[in-house]
Formats: C-alpha cells, sequence, structure tokens
C-alpha cells in the first residue's frame, strides 16, 4: 500500500501550488484594475489595459472575471472587505463583535469606528464609479445595487442589532433607525466633511459616533407622529 501514497501526495502538492498560483494571478488583476480605474476611469479602461499591467493574458482576465462590470465589482468587494476571502462583510470578526456587543452605545462605537475604516477605503473608488455611472450603464446598475440594495439592507441588519439591546429614541422603528444609519454613512456624506470641509479622520469619526447615539438613542424623535 505505501508506494500508491506517494502520487497521491504528489497531487496534493500540484493542486496547492495551483490553487496558490490562482490566488497570486487574481490578486495582481485585482490591484492592476484597483489603479486604472483610480487614475483612468472605468469607462476608458479596457481588460486588455488590465491584463498588461497585471502582466497576463487578456483571455485569463476575461476566464477569472468574465467581464470588466464582474471584475470591478470583485475590485470593490476587495476594497469594502479589505482583503479578498470569499466571506460576507457582516459575517467578518469585527461586525460580529459588535453584534454580540450588549451595550448600545459601545455598538455603535464600534460601528462608526469600523464604518470610518471601510468609507476612507471604499470612497475614492466609489466617486469614480459614481461618475462613470453617468455615461456608463454597467457602472450605474453597480453602484445602484451596491448603494441601494446591498448597503441598505446592511444598514436595516446594524439597526436591528443595535435595537436588540434596548429601545431606540421614542417613536423611531428600525426601519427609520437603518435610513438614518444608511444616510449618515453615505460616500457622499462622507466626501463632504472629509474633502470639501477639511475634516481628518478623528474628526469624522467622532462626529459620526456622536451624531448616530443622539440620533438613535437620545431625546424625542422628530420623526414621532409623522
Amino acid at each position: 500500500m505505501a508506494p500508491m501514497s506517494e502520487p497521491v501526495k504528489r497531487r496534493r502538492y500540484r493542486s496547492t501550488l495551483r490553487a496558490e498560483q490562482a490566488a497570486a494571478t487574481r490578486a495582481r488583476i485585482l490591484a492592476a484594475a484597483r489603479e486604472l480605474f483610480a487614475d483612468a476611469g472605468y469607462p476608458r479602461t479596457t481588460l486588455g489595459d488590465v491584463a498588461v499591467a497585471a502582466g497576463v493574458a487578456s483571455d485569463t482576465v476575461l476566464h477569472v472575471f468574465g467581464s470588466k462590470k464582474a471584475l470591478l465589482r470583485a475590485v470593490l468587494d476587495v476594497v469594502v472587505g479589505g482583503d479578498d476571502a470569499d466571506l460576507p462583510v457582516l459575517e467578518r470578526d469585527e461586525p460580529q463583535a459588535m453584534r454580540r456587543e450588549t451595550d448600545q452605545r459601545r455598538q455603535i462605537e464600534m460601528f462608526a469606528s469600523g464604518m470610518t475604516g471601510q468609507l476612507e477605503r471604499i470612497r475614492p473608488l466609489d466617486d469614480i464609479l459614481r461618475s462613470a455611472a453617468v455615461v456608463d450603464t454597467d457602472a450605474r446598475e453597480l453602484r445602484e445595487d451596491l448603494q441601494l440594495r446591498q448597503r441598505r439592507a446592511a444598514m436595516m441588519t446594524i439597526a436591528s442589532w443595535i435595537a436588540a439591546n434596548g429601545d431606540l429614541a421614542d417613536g423611531l422603528t428600525v426601519g427609520d433607525a437603518a435610513d438614518i444609519i444608511w444616510t449618515m454613512t453615505s460616500p457622499e456624506v462622507h466626501q463632504l466633511l472629509r474633502e470639501y470641509s477639511g475634516w481628518d479622520v478623528e474628526k469624522y469619526q467622532r462626529w459620526l459616533q456622536i451624531t448616530l447615539e443622539q440620533s438613535l438613542l437620545n431625546g424625542s424623535s422628530l420623526l414621532q407622529g409623522s
């Protein structure tokens, strides 16, 4: 039986090596695409441009991602999550730690910290995507999906985690809370404060934390009786 085990080990080694090489190729393509989208814009960047920058064949880019729209989505997934791990953002360690926290104010503090880091990564690319959406249908559909469906749904989950640990402000429903969080953490608001108003990261994060606390937990809600 011993002689039969050696080919199995070699096959496993070759399989592991191929997987590592594929992951490295994917990472190079994503890094090249992210840089080109930022420098040249999404509409003007071709899959051929990305292939040249990544040092691979054009067919390789097409094989790995299928389309330029899918490539852009993958780049955004990396920017949002901070890496290329195949794990939804809300299932990662930091959001799950926030979900397990039982103090609402501490939950909001943790959320404001994590959200600030995420916006610092994604906002520059979202600026490009927002501009591209004006002239490119794929970019418009992708941004609408990300902002109107995915991010809004995520904020509903965040609001429910906070509401699970105590009452919200008078008259505020979980849906209202999600709308407030979704609006306050938008790339547009981040741009207004960080870029146009010149706030540093710490000031923005502190504002986000305090304003969320005041809007969700304290005082009378402006929506009461509406």
